[in-house]
């Protein structure tokens, strides 16, 4: 796994290890241009509390950080195929390795959006900040589920990883981020929550506003998306090994 992700480092942009900045960099950008465009198109006014800023933020966080981890680790193992011609390999180290960096640049992604609210005058600490840490963990949980399970598949269908990139898309805008899923009505609401992004999103603001409606919020299901197809993944990549490596 150690290999797995010091090649990785090195190979994933410009040939150098110090190419990893770009990991964190990536949806901090991405953030700060969401942010950005909905605070001048809003004229300052969020959809909930009195911070443009930290509304988006809460609700960017968790859906770029199941973005990214997921969609990445979907892709690790086409991406280093030619690694596991080597017996000492397994299809885990590969998918681990990638997990272990995207974790670590998203943890990166959180401190780096802390420093830079509290630099421009914003309060970045929830008011149950176990609540916020959990929600965050769940993230990645789901995150990593999600990606074994995609990555895995993907050496019987190829075609998957650009299948999930369109399913991705389609999370990314029903997952709340630019609206408030408690206040919709009640049936476009339920239906709605099945997304468990959108969940991890209305559990963070939920944590960061008092008085947030959590009646979307249901940590059990996001928790059981995230071991169910990490499990599942896992599953696969038990009974199939052998094939998924003659692929």
């Amino acid at each position: 796994m150690s290999a797995v992700i010091l090649r990785d480092m090195r190979t994933r942009f410009f040939n150098h290890g110090l190419g990893f900045i770009v990991v964190p960099l990536w949806p901090l950008t991405h953030m700060a241009i969401l942010i950005s465009i909905h605070t001048i198109a809003g004229q300052g006014t969020p959809p909930f509390g009195e911070s443009t800023a930290i509304f988006y933020a809460t609700g960017l966080l968790p859906t770029l950080t199941f973005m990214y981890v997921s969609r990445f680790m979907g892709y690790s193992l086409l991406m280093n195929k030619p690694m596991l011609a080597f017996p000492e390999i397994r299809l885990i180290d590969v998918m681990m390795g990638r997990a272990v960096l995207e974790i670590i640049g998203a943890c990166i992604t959180l401190f780096l959006t802390i420093v830079a609210l509290i630099f421009l005058g914003e309060n970045p600490i929830p008011f149950d900040v176990e609540q916020a840490v959990f929600c965050y963990l769940a993230t990645i949980l789901l995150s990593v589920g999600f990606g074994t399970l995609v990555g895995v598949i993907s050496m019987f269908v190829p075609m998957l990883v650009t299948v999930y990139a369109l399913v991705i898309v389609v999370i990314y805008i029903s997952s709340g981020i630019v609206f408030v899923a408690s206040n919709l009505p009640e049936k476009i609401g339920y239906a709605l929550s099945f997304n468990p992004v959108l969940v991890c999103v209305e559990w963070m603001r939920a944590s960061f506003y008092e008085s947030y409606s959590d009646r979307l919020v249901d940590r059990g299901y996001v928790v059981a998306w995230g071991m169910g197809t990490l499990m599942l993944g896992l599953a696969i990549d038990r009974i199939f090994r052998r094939q998924l490596l003659e692929t």
